[in-house]
């Protein structure tokens, strides 16, 4: 199966008052490259986030966003009564004169008065916080599977064309040869005193320069892996991309052996198909 690199997944879940919120997203990179925004009440945990991503995700460019949102107004400060009446009372001893409110702002400002209460992240707020994120994979991975369904399309469709131009080649091989033996009997009807047999001997050599039966086997046989790799294997992108380079190989031999105007048309349409080919296997996870 065919995954793309390219990839969105949103996510969302509420626990105990609190809105987590996740968007992942990606682009193609030759490994993991993750950017990830956490806010600080779940820096803690950033780790084993950043794990959950690179288990799953694999390869690629991502973007993750983590954001949270109060949906219940809380209290989190705490005034200490009884320090802050301690505080009072003795300066009230020190300075008997004065009012009590203006002993109060004093008080207040002092160490423990106020203090906010502590709200520890719970075990059972990761446990929500984690599903979210493998939630947001999931439909991440549903669009990476879908994208990956119409990059499988077009490129057994650049396949299949190399396949056809290949075929195509076939009736002009002989016509090739042929044109090139009547050329070289031309030339030695033009000269006297020629040495047939080191003629012939040079003829043959140039011929068998010419042939092109081992660029189209090993042509056709990486045309075929290619097919089998992409419908059998999983996370085979850079697989791919190592055989797209050697189909690259037998076009342009074949380009360099063709001496045919028919034959180097079609050639270049096989190049046209292969550059789509590299280009669409750069997305391949």
């Amino acid at each position: 199966m065919i995954l793309s690199m390219t990839g969105f997944g949103r996510a969302e879940g509420v626990f105990e008052g609190k809105k987590i919120s996740i968007d992942i997203k990606s682009l193609n990179s030759k490994s993991f490259d993750l950017n990830i925004k956490v806010p600080l009440r779940y820096k803690e945990k950033e780790f084993e986030i950043r794990k959950i991503l690179n288990d799953r995700i694999i390869r690629g460019k991502v973007d993750c966003y983590i954001n949270l949102e109060n949906l219940e107004e809380s209290n989190d400060v705490k005034i200490n009564k009884s320090l802050i009446d301690s505080y009072i009372n003795e300066l009230r001893n020190i300075a008997s004169d004065g009012p009590d409110f203006e002993y109060l702002k004093m008080a207040v400002r002092l160490p423990d008065a106020i203090t906010s209460r502590p709200d520890e992240l719970t075990e059972g707020e990761w446990e929500a916080l984690a599903a979210i994120v493998h939630a947001a994979v999931d439909r991440f991975t549903e669009f990476r599977k879908t994208e990956g369904t119409i990059l499988h399309e077009e490129l057994a469709r650049n396949i299949q064309n190399i396949d056809q131009y290949l075929s195509a080649v076939i009736p002009f091989e002989e016509e090739r040869i042929t044109a090139v033996k009547e050329r070289y009997q031309k030339s030695l009807k033009e000269f006297e005193n020629v040495d047939e047999t080191r003629f012939y001997q040079e003829m043959a050599y140039f011929t068998e320069k010419l042939d092109i039966a081992e660029e189209k086997v090993r042509l056709t046989q990486h045309l075929k892996y290619y097919q089998e790799v992409m419908d059998n294997e999983d996370f085979n992108g850079k697989k791919l991309g190592f055989i797209s380079q050697e189909i690259g190989r037998e076009i342009n031999t074949l380009g360099s052996k063709a001496n045919h105007a028919e034959i180097q048309k079609l050639v270049v349409m096989m190049k046209d198909d292969l550059e789509k080919i590299k280009e669409q296997t750069l997305n391949v996870l």
